[in-house]
């Protein structure tokens, strides 16, 4: 399984509650139209109107070609333009996991 974070800052801070309303809404209801995905969760950083980043999203995929696949889907591609009117990627980072990871029980 691979892992994609993007670090996240609004375009208007102010805007935050719209922002967390579409990932609960839209972007999570999304996710199963998008069989690449195996878990997607966004996390809030910062509030501040000067913070660098504001959130940082984990998508869990079942690989990079997969989810590559997805994003030129028509899914994909009206999540993101919405996402872009609130929103940009201002990093990205990829990998695979190290073994199996740890879970609590």
């Amino acid at each position: 399984m691979e892992c994609v974070v993007h670090r996240i800052r609004l375009r208007e801070a102010a805007e935050h509650e719209r922002f967390e309303k579409w990932v609960r809404e839209v972007d999570y209801a999304a996710c199963p139209r998008l069989p690449s995905v195996v878990s997607f969760s966004v996390h809030r950083v910062s509030l501040a109107a000067d913070a660098p980043v504001h959130y940082f999203e984990v998508i869990q995929v079942t690989s990079q070609a997969a989810f590559a696949a997805d994003a030129a889907g028509d899914v994909f591609r009206g999540l993101e333009a919405e996402f872009g009117t609130m929103a940009e990627v201002v990093d990205e980072l990829a990998g695979e996991r190290v073994g199996a990871g740890y879970a609590a029980g």
